[in-house]
C-alpha cells in the first residue's frame, strides 16, 4: 500500500473513531485468538475469516460492533470488529483475529487479560 493511501486511510479511520464517543459498556477478562487454520472458514455473520483483518468473536455483541481491546499486561491496544460468535471456552470474553493478537502482542502467551470497551 502507497504511503499516501496508507496515511489517508489513518485520517478516515481515527475521524470515524473519535466520533465514537464514549463506550456504552466496559468488559474485563481473558481473551484468546483464532488459529491459522481457521483462516478462510465462514463465520457467523456469514463473512470468510481473515486472520489479517481487525475482527473478533463475542457471545452476545452485535456483528459489526466496535470495540477497543487493551492488553492489560502491555497497555497495547487495537480496534476491531465483531463478526463471529465466541470463544467458547470458558473464562474467556472474546476471541481474536491474528492481526488483532499480533498488535496486542500475544501471540506468544496464547492468551491475555484484557479490556474491552465496546462502542455500540
Amino acid at each position: 500500500m502507497q504511503r499516501k493511501t496508507l496515511i489517508a486511510l489513518s485520517a478516515v479511520i481515527l475521524m470515524a473513531l473519535v466520533g465514537c464517543g464514549e463506550p456504552t459498556s466496559v468488559e474485563e477478562g481473558m481473551a484468546s485468538f483464532y488459529a491459522d487454520s481457521f483462516h478462510g472458514s465462514e463465520t457467523a455473520s456469514g463473512e470468510s475469516y481473515d486472520k489479517g483483518a481487525m475482527t473478533a468473536a463475542h457471545r452476545t455483541l452485535p456483528f459489526d460492533t466496535k470495540v477497543k481491546v487493551t492488553n492489560l499486561d502491555n497497555g497495547r491496544s487495537a480496534w476491531v470488529r465483531i463478526n463471529d460468535r465466541g470463544p467458547f471456552v470458558e473464562g474467556r470474553i472474546i476471541d481474536l483475529s491474528g492481526a488483532a493478537a499480533r498488535k496486542l502482542q500475544m501471540i506468544e502467551t496464547g492468551t491475555a487479560k484484557v479490556r474491552l470497551e465496546i462502542y455500540e
